[in-house]
């Protein structure tokens, strides 16, 4: 049987690069997909290539910024397909700048894309697997910028902490309807990585990316029910590197019955060494 033989599922941006990779991942282990992106043309030609593999296939074109069109996903997932047992919040963009040289509209543009139509369809998607009561999962598509930060990604980064931060207020408050909420951080070459990696000398896999063909094996992995107990956990894949990423936990931690004194706080505080910034690269700074 394979892996995901029964699982309906919607992914937003899945018209091109890494999302479209995700959806013939999907597809090719049983899953019916619900495909989203802007680029009708682009969509369309996805939506014949997930449904030569066999897979039940449906396209809602549209912009998830609209609360309208995150309604229309789900609404139509649920109608053509039965149900929703998975989002997927794959959709994004980056308008890269430095942050004293960005622009507001640079600014608000990802955030509507990367962080507010992460929300909407969050909530959408939430309220139908609720009223199925059947439970689902929810899968963030994050990044390294959203966990350690990223030079000239000031908004994107905000962004994608900000999915971090859903995540797991997600698990705390949908625990009760048996919804989940995951998060892939995908280390893989696409359209918004290939820039940097033509810049940089190196080749895509020297600077630890994977193909996207590979790293989509992880959604596989988190969308199936084999992953059934994970919630609220971080996944990295680069097609030949895999781990888990820790939620953030406290360092030296010091109580006392009483308030701190402020000479009592400056002496602590004095004496402890700060904590490295994680660098993905493997080296602290």
């Amino acid at each position: 049987m394979a892996r995901l033989e029964g699982k309906r599922m919607v992914i937003t941006g899945s018209s091109r690069s890494l999302g479209r990779h995700f959806a013939l991942a999907v597809a090719r282990e049983g899953a019916s997909v619900l495909l989203n992106g802007t680029n009708r043309e682009a969509l369309a030609a996805t939506e014949r290539e997930v449904a030569a593999l066999g897979a039940a296939v449906h396209s809602v074109p549209g912009s998830v910024t609209e609360a309208e069109v995150c309604h229309e996903l789900v609404e139509t997932c649920v109608a053509r397909f039965g149900g929703i047992d998975v989002m997927v919040n794959n959709a994004g963009i980056n308008r890269d700048r430095t942050m004293m040289k960005m622009s507001d509209e640079d600014f608000d543009e990802v955030i509507a894309v990367n962080l507010r139509a992460p929300f909407l369809c969050m909530r959408e998607a939430a309220k139908a697997m609720r009223e199925q009561g059947a439970g689902g999962q929810i899968i963030q598509v994050t990044s390294a910028s959203g966990l350690v930060g990223n030079f000239g990604q000031t908004n994107y980064a905000a962004a994608k902490a900000g999915l971090m931060g859903m995540m797991y207020t997600a698990v705390k408050e949908l625990g009760r309807y048996d919804i989940r909420c995951n998060a892939l951080w995908p280390l893989a070459r696409t359209d918004m990585t290939q820039g940097l990696i033509d810049n940089s000398g190196k080749s895509a896999a020297e600077l630890g990316y994977g193909e996207p063909e590979d790293v989509a094996l992880g959604l596989v992995w988190l969308a199936s029910d084999a992953a059934a107990h994970w919630n609220g956990q971080c996944l990295t894949l680069s097609g030949r590197k895999a781990a888990l990423w820790r939620s953030p936990v406290e360092e030296y931690v010091s109580r006392r019955e009483q308030p701190f004194s402020m000479e009592q706080l400056e002496s602590l505080l004095a004496g402890l060494e700060p904590l490295p910034i994680y660098n993905t690269r493997g080296e602290n700074p």
